[in-house]
């Protein structure tokens, strides 16, 4: 099958958008989704490449579009088939990058699903193919009750290669993670999973399943390359992706009692939940599934604007790596994804967030880890504890991504990350005045010597030094300092007040290259 029959077939109405005549006559050999902004890991010779454009923004829209394209010519992608659902249109951008690296591209209408185009491509593939090249009759009817059933993943894909005899296949998902296993099949770490799958070793095929996000998507691995036929193959995948819509549809049923649960708490945290009982708290955390006895981890996480439910897949992803048993998890009523978890899991949800990142560097990923709370009472606490560390995530990584634990603010500086920008300029206006106007060169040496005679622990003496100014010198500058900020450097208050508000600037500098630690705690007197 060639990139112009699929455009020919008029019920996917797909509208060419740009194309040289003889990159029309390219073979296809399969199809592939993605909305990664580099597709190239994750793309084979040959494939259609089915895109619904979330990773695309107009800011940076252009470089954005460039790094894709040049991943799907790097790939040898056959063509680039963009949705419109998510932009209204495709982007001119994007079609200017098609056409610098020679990439057919098309748009595909709105109303028309990515699995009815993938359905036809390998369709028309399997179409002179012998009838024993597919699944026996029995076994795809075996396998369509099953899923009416609601079976797991496990037992599908079981089910599926049994015929086979003893075949060796995996269910992974983006990050690595094992969904399910044929028996016998040795175990796969995660990051050997998550290598797997973009290697050209073995067979891999996607799984297509409607509004999953990027982290949890699953895929069909067999470590044989002629373990199976292709036709085979792809009809399991198909199954195995109702599987998971099935699944995310439960889930997403699920998660309404979290919700409920998330609600209680963050109420309960901002203050206004002083009527919200313990007995309530404890009734919503016992419909989710999690021990009632604790202790529990709380976690947060966030992607920014525009990509609803990727917070909570990436989440829910992480969970997955780190336990087994019941767990909450949904949303805050700011749509912040949350979870509570046993605690011992926190530490793997840590050290396998950046895996997850990995699935989709363009998506700015950011979460936050509470303190441990030792039982439901101490859950509103601990959320917020996470919320606070989120927003300093946010802070001190913009591009993401980034999660910090709260035990990790140990210090002002870290403490006041947590803050929001606005609120830490203003903070800063308020407290310096006109010592911010750098422009000045009188201000900017009184600003300089303040954070100095701070960073010296308002040692006159080693301030003097640090500055290679005479001891007088310093004085008096403190004296305009303290004149124009109405502040006492002699009083502990003040001296902490412009601390923070030095800290508090976004546009700060390093540490003053003068100034040593202090080793005591003991300032010097004036």
């Amino acid at each position: 099958m060639h990139v112009e029959h699929l455009l020919q077939d008029e019920s996917l109405g797909l509208r060419l958008l740009w194309a040289d005549e003889p990159l029309l006559r390219r073979e296809i050999s399969g199809v592939t989704a993605t909305d990664l902004e580099d597709p190239a890991r994750f793309v084979r010779a040959g494939e259609v490449v089915l895109s619904g454009l979330v990773w695309w923004t107009p800011d940076d829209g252009r470089a954005r579009a460039e790094r894709f394209v040049a991943g799907l010519r790097a790939a040898g992608a056959a063509a680039l088939l963009a949705g419109e659902e998510t932009h209204g249109s495709v982007p001119d951008e994007l079609v200017e990058a098609c056409a610098r690296h020679g990439m057919p591209v098309a748009a595909v209408p709105v109303h028309i699903m990515f699995r009815a185009i993938t359905d036809t491509v390998y369709l028309r593939q399997w179409g002179e193919l012998s009838r024993h090249h597919a699944l026996p009759e029995a076994v795809r009817a075996r396998l369509s009750r099953l899923v009416a059933r609601d079976a797991g993943p496990e037992r599908i894909l079981a089910t599926a290669l049994a015929h086979l005899g003893r075949t060796t296949a995996y269910v992974f998902t983006a990050t690595g993670h094992t969904v399910a296993a044929t028996e016998g099949a040795p175990a796969v770490p995660a990051r050997e999973a998550a290598a797997l799958i973009g290697e050209a070793t073995g067979t891999t095929v996607p799984v297509e399943a409607d509004s999953v996000a990027p982290y949890g998507r699953w895929y069909l691995h067999l470590p044989g390359p002629a373990a199976a036929p292709p036709r085979m193959l792809h009809e399991i995948a198909a199954i195995l992706g109702r599987c998971q819509e099935s699944l995310a549809r439960r889930r997403a049923a699920e998660r309404h009692a979290a919700d409920e649960l998330g609600t209680l708490l963050a109420g309960a945290g901002a203050g206004a939940g002083a009527g919200v009982g313990a007995a309530a708290v404890e009734d919503a955390l016992r419909i989710c599934g999690p021990a009632a006895e604790g202790p529990y981890g709380v976690v947060v996480a966030g992607t920014g604007a525009g990509r609803e439910g990727f917070a909570e897949g990436a989440l829910a992803e992480a969970v997955a790596h780190a336990t087994t048993g019941p767990v909450a998890l949904g949303r805050l009523p700011d749509g912040t994804a949350f979870t509570v978890v046993p605690a011992g899991a926190v530490a793997a949800i840590r050290e396998i967030w950046p895996l997850v990142a990995a699935c989709d560097p363009s998506v700015p990923l950011h979460g936050g880890i509470g303190s441990p709370a030792a039982g439901p009472r101490a859950l509103a606490g601990a959320l917020a504890e996470a919320r606070y560390a989120l927003d300093s995530a946010r802070t001190t990584h913009p591009g993401g991504p980034a999660l910090t634990d709260i035990a990790s603010l140990t210090g002002l500086d870290t403490l006041l990350t947590g803050i929001p920008a606005d609120v830490r300029t203003a903070y800063s206006r308020t407290v310096l005045g006109p010592l911010l106007d750098t422009r000045n060169a009188s201000f900017a040496a009184l600003l300089q010597t303040l954070e100095t005679f701070l960073a010296c622990d308002g040692s006159w003496s080693r301030t003097a030094e640090a500055l290679h100014l005479h001891v007088n010198s310093v004085h008096y500058r403190i004296g305009r300092i303290e004149h124009f900020t109405g502040r006492d450097l002699s009083r502990l208050h003040d001296r902490l007040d412009l601390r923070a508000a030095l800290l508090c600037r976004t546009d700060r500098p390093g540490p003053p290259t003068g100034g040593r630690p202090a080793r005591s705690s003991r300032a010097r007197a004036r």
